[in-house]
């Protein structure tokens, strides 16, 4: 297959999920500036950030009155996953380091997933492709959000979208039963700091609970 028909197909493959970002993407721009974020701000961050769980988090955190580490620091805990999938897409990228680095900052979830060849390595310029649709229909999907105030993201469930998203990852996890007492401890220690913390490091806090049987 060619490298043209490679990124045809991704980007064909690419659009039932750029749907569903698009919906993702205004309910951010949606709840960002209801939350008073500025309108261009949350634009740039969807253009420049491209990672709804990291926005919503930095967001959240920051409108709750956080500080900006907290913020900073919660966004990237959110996109740690990506590291090792860096790892693995690494090889079948091309050029130099940095080349590689750059193209490596198209790799989102489902582009990556679908993507991978079943060999270890994974299909380039589909993987761009997938992408490409995506990422137009999340800064869109943002800027729609950020200019339409007159939308109830409450009365729209729109502020349920991403809770959902995150509950239907959590319940793909969940069918490993050896994640379930980790899943608990992570939530009990972010319950027992809610009362007395800032906002943002329950969330950091709750994430050592992973690190349970590491040393195995």
């Amino acid at each position: 297959m060619t490298p043209e028909r490679s990124l045809r197909d991704g980007a064909r493959a690419g659009l039932p999920y750029a749907g569903a970002s698009g919906v993702l993407a205004l309910s951010f721009g949606v709840v960002a500036t209801d939350l008073g974020f500025p309108a261009v701000a949350a634009v740039v961050m969807s253009a420049v950030v491209f990672a709804g769980s990291a926005q919503f988090a930095a967001v959240g955190i920051l409108a709750a009155g956080g500080g900006l580490g907290a913020a900073v620091g919660a966004a990237a805990l959110m996109n740690s996953r990506f590291v090792p999938m860096g790892f693995a897409l690494g090889p079948s990228l091309r050029g130099s380091r940095l080349r590689r680095a750059v193209e490596g900052q198209v790799v989102v979830d489902s582009s990556w997933a679908m993507a991978a060849r079943g060999d270890g390595r994974f299909d380039r310029p589909y993987l761009f492709g997938h992408t490409a649709v995506q990422y137009v229909a999340w800064v869109v999907g943002t800027a729609l959000g950020v200019v339409s105030p007159s939308l109830d993201a409450r009365a729209l469930g729109l502020d349920a979208v991403f809770p959902a998203f995150f509950l239907a990852i959590l319940a793909g996890e969940l069918r490993d039963r050896k994640r379930v007492g980790v899943a608990g401890a992570g939530a009990l220690i972010a319950l027992a700091l809610v009362p007395v913390a800032p906002p943002g490091v329950p969330v950091l806090v709750a994430s050592t609970a992973a690190l349970v049987g590491l040393r195995r």
